[in-house]
C-alpha cells in the first residue's frame, strides 16, 4: 500500500503536499516524494526512508515553487526501497510525472514492449514507471490530450491501483484514475485536493468526493470533474466529513485494531493479485526455488512467534497436503535450544509481521548457520529478518498499527498458501485441475470476507451477551485447531480473559473435566471432511450444559439443534477456511474487549514488535 496526495489551487503546493504525506504515512514509509509544475517544467524530489529523515530533509526550507503538485509515500512493490524506485516519476521524454498506488500485473510485458518497439530506457524498477511511458506515447500521438491519454491506457492495464499524473504544459491540471484503489477528492474555494485517504484532506477541508472503481477524476482550481470508464461525466454530490483529526487516523473507526480488522480483503486481495501472472500461476518474484532444489530439500522447516506461529500451522497443513512435502513447525524462542536437525537438506520458513522480532530472527540465524536455505515470509521492507533471509516474500499487508495482529495475519495465510502451490507446481505433485481451483479459491476470498464482516452487529451482540465471563475455550479439528489457537490468542491478548485453545479430539483426554454449566466453547467446524466428529465433540460438550458458539459453513443447519449460537461462514473449499473463519473469532476478541472498556490498539504488557528474548 503507498499514499498518494494532489494539489492545484492558487497556494504553494509543496507544503501542502507534504503536510499530506506525513498523514498517509501508515500507508507506506520507505521512501517519499513530491512533483510541483515549474516555470521551466515539472520539478522533482524525493527521497528513500522515512519523510522525517528523508524527503522533509531533502527539501529543508527550500520548498519547491509551484501550485499545482503530487506527491506519494511508497510501500515499496516493483524494486527494493531506494532513491529511483521512489515516486513520482517522470516519462522518458520529460513531460510528465506520475504517482501511483497499487500494482500492475502486466506491467513486465508492456515493459518489454516499450523497450523493444519504442526504445524506452528505464531509471527504475517500478511498474510505475511503465505506466507513465505508456501515457506519455498516448499523449504525443493523439495531440497532446492528457485526459484521454490516461483514459486510454488505464483501460490497458491490469491489476488494482490509482494514479494521479501532471504534464508540463498542460497548467494547473491534475489527471487521475482509480481501480481497485482508494482515491477521493477534497472541495475547496479556488483549490481542489486529492489523495488515497481522508486524513490527508481534513486540514483542508471536509467536503469529500468519493471515487468509484474504473472513474477518471480532473482537477483544476476550479473543478472537480469525475468521468466514467465510458468517457461520460459523472454527476456526484460531495460527503461531508464529520470526524476529528484523531478520529481521521483511523478512518473513522474506533480503534486501529477493528479498521485493520476491516482492511482484510484488500489486503488479502493485494497479497495474492501481487503474485498471480496474468495466467493465474504463482509468480514469487525475486524467488527462484527450482526443481532441482527442491529435490534436494527433504523437508520444510517453519519457526515463528504468536499469529504468526499460528500461520505457520496453516502453513504446515497446506505444503504437506499440496505439496507433498514433510514440515516441521517451531516457535522459535524453543527452536535453538534443542540442536534441531536442520541442514543443507532444509527449507527454513520463517514467519513475522515486523521482521524485527528477536526469537524468530535468531532462530533464522542458527538455521542459517546449519546451512539451510531461507524464504522469510515478512510484512515490512527491509526489515531484519527480510535482510538476512535467502529469499523473501512480503505479505503487502501495509502497516498494522494495533498490536493484536489481524490483517498480516491473514496475508499470512495467502503467503502460505501460494508458497505450498508453487512448490507443488515445481516438484509436478499438483494436477492443473486442482490447481486452478485452488487459485480460484483463493481469489474469491476477499469478496466472501466482506460477506463475513456483514455478520459484524451480529458478533457485537453475542459479545455484549459473553463479554464478563472469566474463561472461554476454542475447539476444532484439522484447519480449525489452528484457527482455535489464534482466536484465543486474539481474546487472551486484548480482552484478558483466561483464554485456552485445543485440538477438539483430545476433549476426552482431561479437558472435558472442566466443562460444566455456563462453560463457554467456541466450536469450529468448518471442515467438511471433520465435521461428522466435530459435531459428535459438541453433543460431548452440550452434554454437559456448557455454553456452544459454533462457527460453520453456511449449509451445515443442523448444528443449530446442538449450539447455542451459530456463525456461519460461505461456501469454500476446506483448505481456505482458515482465511475466512478467523474473521469472527477477531471481530468476537474486539467486540468483548471493547464491552470490558480495554486499551484495545495497546493491550497491556505487548509491544507490536518483539525485539528481546
Amino acid at each position: 500500500m503507498c499514499g498518494i496526495v494532489g494539489y492545484v489551487g492558487n497556494n504553494q503546493a509543496c507544503e501542502i503536499i507534504l503536510d499530506g504525506l506525513k498523514k498517509l504515512e501508515y500507508r507506506g514509509y520507505d521512501s517519499a516524494g513530491i512533483a510541483v509544475q515549474g516555470k521551466k517544467g515539472i520539478v522533482l524530489k524525493k527521497k528513500k526512508g522515512e519523510i522525517k529523515d528523508g524527503l522533509e530533509k531533502l527539501l529543508g526550507s527550500n520548498m519547491i515553487t509551484g501550485t499545482c503538485g503530487i506527491g506519494h509515500t511508497r510501500w515499496a512493490t516493483h524494486g527494493v526501497p531506494s532513491d529511483v524506485n521512489s515516486h513520482p516519476h517522470k516519462d522518458y521524454y520529460d513531460e510528465l510525472a506520475i504517482v501511483h498506488n497499487g500494482i500492475v500485473e502486466n506491467y513486465a510485458e508492456l515493459k518489454a514492449n516499450l523497450s523493444s518497439k519504442y526504445g524506452i530506457k528505464f531509471k527504475s524498477q517500478t511498474d510505475t514507471e511503465v505506466i507513465v511511458n505508456l501515457i506519455s506515447l498516448e499523449y504525443r500521438k493523439n495531440g497532446r490530450d492528457l485526459e484521454k491519454a490516461v483514459m486510454k491506457v488505464a483501460k490497458d492495464l491490469k491489476g488494482a491501483f490509482s494514479i494521479a499524473v501532471i504534464a508540463k504544459d498542460v497548467p494547473q491540471k491534475i489527471v487521475a484514475y482509480r481501480k481497485n484503489a482508494p482515491l477521493i477528492v477534497g472541495a475547496g474555494s479556488k483549490f481542489n485536493l486529492l489523495a488515497s485517504d481522508i486524513p490527508a484532506l481534513l486540514k483542508y477541508t471536509n467536503d469529500i468526493y468519493l471515487i468509484e472503481n474504473d472513474e477518471m477524476v480532473v482537477i483544476t482550481p476550479d473543478e472537480v470533474r469525475i468521468v466514467n470508464s465510458k468517457g461520460k461525466r459523472v454527476a456526484r454530490d460531495t460527503m461531508k466529513v464529520t470526524w476529528s483529526m484523531e478520529d481521521a487516523e483511523k478512518g473513522g473507526y474506533d480503534h486501529f485494531m477493528l479498521k485493520e480488522i476491516y482492511e482484510q480483503p484488500n489486503a488479502v486481495k493485494e497479497t495474492l493479485m501481487r503474485r498471480l501472472d496474468a495466467k493465474g500461476k504463482v509468480n514469487l518474484d525475486g524467488i527462484s526455488i527450482t526443481k532441482a532444489d527442491l529435490k534436494k530439500y527433504d523437508k520444510v522447516c517453519i519457526v515463528a512467534c504468536g499469529t504468526a506461529y499460528h500461520a505457520g500451522l496453516v502453513g504446515k497443513y497446506a505444503i504437506e497436503r499440496i505439496a507433498k512435502i514433510p514440515v516441521e513447525i517451531d516457535v522459535a524462542s524453543e527452536f535453538r535450544y534443542r540442536d534441531p536437525f536442520v541442514d543443507d537438506h532444509t527449507l527454513f520458513i520463517a514467519i513475522s509481521q515486523s521482521g524485527e522480532t528477536t526469537d524468530t530472527l535468531e532462530a533464522l540465524r542458527e538455521a542459517k548457520r546449519k546451512g539451510a536455505r531461507i524464504l522469510s515470509v515478512v510484512n515490512v521492507v527491509g526489515s531484519s529478518v527480510a535482510r538476512e533471509s535467502d529469499d523473501v516474500f512480503y505479505t503487502w499487508a501495509g502497516p498494522e498499527i494495533a498490536v493484536a495482529s489481524t490483517k498480516a495475519y491473514t496475508t499470512q495465510l495467502v503467503c502460505m498458501y501460494l508458497i505450498a502451490l508453487y512448490l507443488a507446481d515445481k516438484k509436478g505433485v499438483i494436477s492443473a485441475a486442482k490447481y486452478n481451483n485452488l487459485v480460484k479459491e483463493l481469489k474469491a476470498i476477499p469478496k466472501k470476507m466482506e460477506e463475513v464482516l456483514k455478520t459484524a452487529k451480529d458478533i457485537e451482540k453475542l459479545a455484549k451477551l459473553l463479554y464478563n465471563r472469566t474463561q472461554m475455550f476454542f475447539i476444532g479439528r484439522g484447519l480449525d485447531s489452528a484457527v482455535a489457537y489464534e482466536g484465543s490468542l486474539k481474546l487472551k491478548e486484548i480482552s484478558y480473559i483466561n483464554s485456552f485453545a485445543i485440538a477438539a479430539g483430545e476433549l476426552k483426554h482431561g479437558t472435558i473435566a472442566l466443562m460444566e454449566p455456563e462453560t463457554i466453547v467456541i466450536a469450529l467446524a468448518t471442515q467438511d471432511a471433520l465435521y461428522d466428529k466435530m459435531f459428535s465433540n459438541i453433543e460431548e460438550i452440550k452434554a454437559r450444559y456448557s455454553h456452544i458458539v459454533a462457527i460453520t459453513k453456511e449449509w451445515h443447519k443442523d448444528i443449530k439443534k446442538k449450539s447455542n449460537e451459530v456463525i456461519y461462514i460461505p461456501k469454500c473449499d476446506d483448505d481456505v477456511t482458515p482465511i475466512l473463519s478467523v474473521v469472527p473469532l477477531q471481530l468476537f476478541a474486539y467486540y468483548v474487549a471493547k464491552e470490558n472498556g480495554e486499551n484495545i490498539d495497546k493491550p497491556r504488557n505487548l509491544a507490536k514488535s518483539v525485539t528481546v528474548e
